[in-house]
């Protein structure tokens, strides 16, 4: 796979984060528990999830961190360690592997 421009990978950010808001949204206003993964949805993070998957990130951290907004690793700045934890679908193993690529790319949470 050919590795995507900055500007393709700023736009396809920007429709992942207005679909989210959306989702987000229509599931406040629904006040109902989340919907199973249809192929849609799994398009729509399959196509701005390249950072989180190749540093082996499980699937539930990946849309975690794309439904915050957050798609590259040094997004992971305007965050403390504790938001992170608190995320649905971010378990042990996925913020070890976060804070561990943190530290090699010599990157610090918010406090």
């Amino acid at each position: 796979m050919a590795k995507k421009s900055p500007a393709k990978i700023k736009k396809l950010a920007a429709e992942a984060k207005r679909i989210a808001a959306a989702n987000r949204e229509e599931k406040r206003a629904a006040n109902s528990t989340p919907h199973g993964n249809d192929s849609s949805d799994l398009e729509r993070y399959e196509s701005v999830d390249g950072t989180w998957r190749e540093i082996g990130l499980s699937a539930p951290a990946r849309r975690a961190l794309i439904d915050e907004g957050l798609f590259e690793l040094s997004d992971l700045r305007k965050m403390s360690l504790a938001a992170l934890k608190e995320l649905h679908g971010m378990g042990p193993n996925a913020v070890r592997i976060l804070v561990a690529e943190m530290k090699r790319a010599d990157l610090t949470f918010r406090k």
